[in-house]
């Protein structure tokens, strides 16, 4: 099995650390190709940069030339996965509503912490529009952007746990989701210090890319993800 995890953003780094975090849960032959964009921003932490990265995973996964099982989008509350959907066949699964649905399995509710505040609204979004935000008790921004999570892995975790813990103290939140791709591999040290379940969207997203994937689960073409009309898109995907 190949499952193709797709950074938002351009930052290589981000891209390794990732494709590190879903190797660590990834079932034995698994394996794990991380992808990342050829243009876009080096984060993603707002509308333009999220439609921007839409369009460059979108061209990462239709350049890539070998077979793959799954794809996982790894920016959390970002454009593009419906897009994904339909140019393919194969599971698509987005780290947002991965994490947000795994933390259900074990909470009543839960919260989300992201980086910035300009990014919440995103994720509110992306959880309404999965129909997942009834089960969520707030969304909340770290104030820590995502390059500084690489900068600083120590700053962003205290800033993190610091939003997580009001979280739990006054949104009632029982489970904690970490709501951004460059925060994987964080979950142990957040929850080691505030004590309740917490969920990272890429070990999320591969463990439900893997058993989709052996369930025989292929994406629906039947509507709302058929395949596109045949069309002469100009330019798509980009030349190298």
């Amino acid at each position: 099995m190949r499952i193709l995890t797709v950074n938002v953003n351009t930052t290589q780094s981000m891209t390794d650390s990732i494709a590190e975090a879903a190797r660590a849960v990834a079932e034995p032959g698994v394996e794990i190709v991380g992808l990342t964009p050829r243009f876009g921003a080096p984060s993603c932490e707002g509308n333009l940069e999220s439609y921007l990265a839409a369009v460059g995973v979108m061209d990462a996964v239709a350049s890539y030339d070998q077979p793959f099982d799954a794809v996982i989008q790894a920016g959390f509350g970002e454009h593009g996965r419906e897009g994904l959907q339909e140019m393919l066949d194969q599971p698509v699964v987005d780290i947002t509503e991965a994490a947000a649905s795994m933390a259900t399995f074990v909470g009543r509710s839960y919260s989300v912490v992201t980086t910035l505040d300009r990014t919440v609204p995103l994720i509110e979004d992306r959880l309404q529009l999965a129909g997942l935000m009834e089960r969520c008790a707030s969304v909340r921004a770290s104030n820590t952007s995502v390059l500084d999570l690489e900068a600083d892995e120590g700053a962003a975790i205290r800033s993190i746990v610091a939003e997580a813990q009001r979280a739990i103290d006054e949104d009632r939140a029982e489970v904690i989701v970490l709501g951004c791709g460059g925060m994987a591999a964080l979950e142990q040290a957040v929850r080691e210090q505030c004590g309740v379940p917490v969920v990272d969207g890429v070990a999320a997203a591969v463990t439900v890319a893997q058993s989709l994937v052996r369930l025989g689960l292929k994406t629906s073409k039947s509507r709302t993800y058929a395949t596109p009309l045949p069309k002469d898109l100009k330019g798509f995907p980009f030349a190298g």
